[in-house]
């Protein structure tokens, strides 16, 4: 089937799946006509967001649609690439709202299909499969923009509220993927919307994003001042309830400020946001997930661990591990907050000199999230710390897993 066309190839592996066009065509976001042309070889397929797209939902490896041999892909090699970084840009670039003030908006998406795509993004980032997301992610900006441009009345709040999820859905990938300029524009957009979309408490998950981005340019300092303000204002108490949701955004906006604290050296501040944090998780009563915080008293400890590390004493971090946090609530929690930690762990136990269990720390983040360890330029940073101090070979399964990562001493 190599020398087939690639319309022949989608066409072919579309029959595979029993799947009608006019059903491909609804899964793709695209009409069943634009899906017969590629088929035809009536229309060019050059995107590699859509082929991308289009390997997800037949669910086999893109390379089967270019023709080649499917390679043992690693998922280092399907995190995020230059063409995808464009693609990104670009829809953070649209300004759809603006240009609706001045002409007729166009149709835009129903929100209860924009509503499904959000929670199914949300989840994508939080089981850890940046590759996904990041091929997923303009296609989403595009439409959740399109939707805060066009609806209006009632559903312009919701719509608002959709396109500020996905801007920070957008500033938290591309954090950890190590692209912090478009972090930090998405993230700021997140805030502008948030209050388009007359919701406090997105707009305090927002300013985390916001923060999460400045610590990563740098710029800690300012991060550490913005998240505290805003944690006072929507603090529980006064005029303020102390629902779930308001505390699950306070105690998330305190752990940030924490860990912009720890960049900073200041671990007295890291302290005090910390117990802030936990007094607010022991009224919360357990890890919940509302606003996608993931916050709780185990979340409390994770960061209290991660700050630690921060503060370069990784033997306190490796004893939080041990004595604060409860297994069953740990494994409890989402691949990517446990696939986070063990990364934390990894930076810990390198720093006090303990390597072979850095590694194994790496090797457990991998089998749970892989794009968490291959992905991240932090990961990057403490296996090549890993080879660099190891006597003698690396045990086989650390070597491997640095080859998957392309990490050479």
């Amino acid at each position: 089937m190599d020398e087939l066309p690639i319309g022949r190839r989608v066409a072919y592996w579309r029959g595979r799946r029993k799947m009608s066009q006019q059903v491909f065509a609804d899964r793709l976001g695209k009409s069943k006509s634009w899906v017969d042309k590629v088929e035809r070889g009536v229309r060019r397929l050059d995107k590699f967001s859509v082929l991308y797209e289009i390997a997800d939902i037949l669910e086999l490896d893109v390379q089967l649609l270019l023709g080649k041999d499917p390679e043992r892909r690693t998922d280092a090699l399907n995190c995020i690439d230059q063409v995808e970084v464009q693609e990104i840009r670009a829809a953070l670039e649209r300004y759809d709202s603006i240009s609706a003030y001045f002409d007729a908006a166009p149709y835009p998406p129903p929100l209860t299909d924009l509503r499904k795509a959000v929670t199914h993004a949300w989840l994508t980032y939080q089981y850890g499969r940046y590759g996904m997301l990041t091929r997923a992610l303009p296609k989403l900006l595009r439409d959740a923009q399109a939707a805060d441009a066009g609806h209006e009345g009632e559903q312009s709040r919701a719509a608002a509220h959709l396109l500020g999820q996905v801007y920070q859905i957008a500033s938290s990938v591309l954090r950890k993927l190590g692209e912090c300029d478009l972090s930090w524009l998405a993230a700021d957009r997140s805030i502008a919307v948030a209050q388009r979309a007359d919701d406090p408490l997105l707009a305090g998950i927002a300013t985390t994003r916001v923060c999460n981005a400045l610590v990563a340019m740098g710029r800690p300092r300012p991060a550490l001042e913005l998240n505290v303000t805003i944690a006072n204002r929507l603090a529980p108490g006064g005029s303020n309830d102390a629902t779930p949701e308001r505390l699950s955004v306070y105690g998330m906006l305190l752990l940030q400020g924490a860990m912009a604290a720890a960049r900073v050296g200041d671990s007295a501040t890291v302290d005090d946001l910390i117990n802030g944090a936990w007094d607010a998780a022991d009224l919360l009563g357990g890890d919940q997930n509302h606003y996608w915080t993931s916050f709780g008293p185990t979340n409390v400890e994770l960061h209290r661990a991660a700050a630690a590390v921060e503060l370069g004493d990784g033997g306190r971090a490796v004893q939080v591990h041990e004595q604060r946090i409860q297994e069953p609530a740990f494994n409890g929690l989402l691949p990517e907050r446990r696939a986070h930690h063990l990364l934390d762990l990894a930076r810990g136990y390198a720093q006090i000199g303990n390597l072979a269990t850095a590694g194994e720390m790496l090797l457990r983040g991998d089998r749970l999230a892989p794009s968490e360890i291959r992905c991240r330029p932090i990961a990057h940073e403490v296996m090549a710390d890993i080879l660099r101090r190891t006597r003698g070979a690396p045990p086989s399964p650390v070597a491997e897993l640095a080859e998957h990562m392309g990490v050479g001493v």
